[in-house]
């Protein structure tokens, strides 16, 4: 437990190309949303847009993270209500070197989920019931250190800023949609010229822009999984939650009479990278601990630390959608 640097070039080179991705990515948002602005109202116009940007990122209010837990009913854990699962939290965060401890609230939902709301000190995680009851001690410790290694990247910062620069775009696409349409008729009388390229830019700007957001979110994904797998010592543990996870998506009648439902998306339009391909690294990064002899934790000290407990009562659903 005493070491987490991973000293393989494999994994450095993992790290490296998660990291210039996720930068090529925000350049290429930014930079887009520069270029629309130079089509708009020249170099004026990118400098605007760019202070623009930088303020909404600033003192862009955020909902409190308990104001969310409130409205789906999720209930925080205190270390007497589960010393367990508070004690791996505490101790995610230690090995995160995070200067804070992350709340840690039960969501009474039968999805298999863990998420994290909120920046930096008032960061909270949520594990649901499905979750608890599902997932094995060693799983349940991978999917927390996934969601922890999001806490540690600051990946709600991240793509709260992607966020802000995708609406934007989409703002002045449809701004400079709305202006050919009032000069529509003074281009046909040819009192004006317009560039048609600017123009499918502008067309084109929302989609493009919210391909590379997705993009986006897929590369800190794997980002996460990494950093999780370090944090834990165990890659396989995050792994076989993964798998566990993928299969029981869905009710049982879709599992029933739907078998073959989930036809397979556009690697484009998914927000989350394809549950193979995070296996197969996941799965190389253990073979990196085997063979290498790296320095990582070690896996038995948190698995320890977790008796998977059980609530008392499962969740209902109430009118409200919510379950409880």
């Amino acid at each position: 437990m005493q070491g987490r640097k991973i000293n393989s070039e494999g994994w450095k080179h993992h790290a490296w190309i998660n990291r210039m991705q996720s930068l090529l990515l925000l350049g290429f948002l930014g930079s887009y949303l520069a270029l629309l602005g130079w089509i708009l109202w020249g170099v004026d116009g990118v400098v605007m847009l760019l202070v623009m940007a930088f303020v909404f990122v600033i003192v862009n209010p955020t909902i409190s993270p308990r104001l969310i837990m409130y409205l789906y009913g999720a209930q925080p854990i205190t270390p007497t209500h589960a010393p367990d699962h508070y004690a791996v939290v505490h101790e995610l965060a230690k090995r995160s070197g995070l200067t804070f401890i992350p709340a840690l609230y039960y969501v009474p939902s039968p999805m298999v989920n863990a998420i994290t709301v909120g920046k930096n000190e008032e960061s909270v995680i949520a594990v649901t019931d499905g979750l608890l009851r599902v997932l094995e001690p060693r799983e349940q410790i991978g999917v927390l250190a996934h969601v922890m290694s999001h806490i540690r990247g600051n990946d709600m910062w991240v793509m709260g800023l992607a966020d802000t620069l995708s609406r934007m775009t989409g703002v002045l696409s449809l701004f400079g949609q709305v202006l050919l349409l009032i000069n529509l008729p003074m281009m046909m009388m040819g009192k004006v010229t317009i560039s048609w390229l600017a123009i499918l830019i502008l067309i084109m700007a929302p989609t493009l822009s919210a391909l590379a957001q997705l993009g986006l979110s897929r590369t800190r994904e794997y980002d996460a999984d990494l950093n999780a797998a370090v944090l834990t010592g165990d890659p396989e543990g995050l792994a076989r939650a993964l798998v566990k996870i993928e299969r029981i998506q869905g009710n049982w009648l879709e599992r029933l009479f739907l078998p073959g439902r989930r036809l397979p998306e556009p690697s484009l339009l998914r927000t989350h990278p394809p549950t193979d391909e995070r296996v197969r690294r996941l799965m190389e990064f253990k073979r990196d601990f085997e063979q290498d002899a790296l320095s990582h934790p070690d896996p038995e000290s948190l698995q320890e630390m977790l008796n998977a407990r059980k609530t008392r009562r499962r969740p209902r659903w109430h009118i409200s959608g919510l379950w409880h």
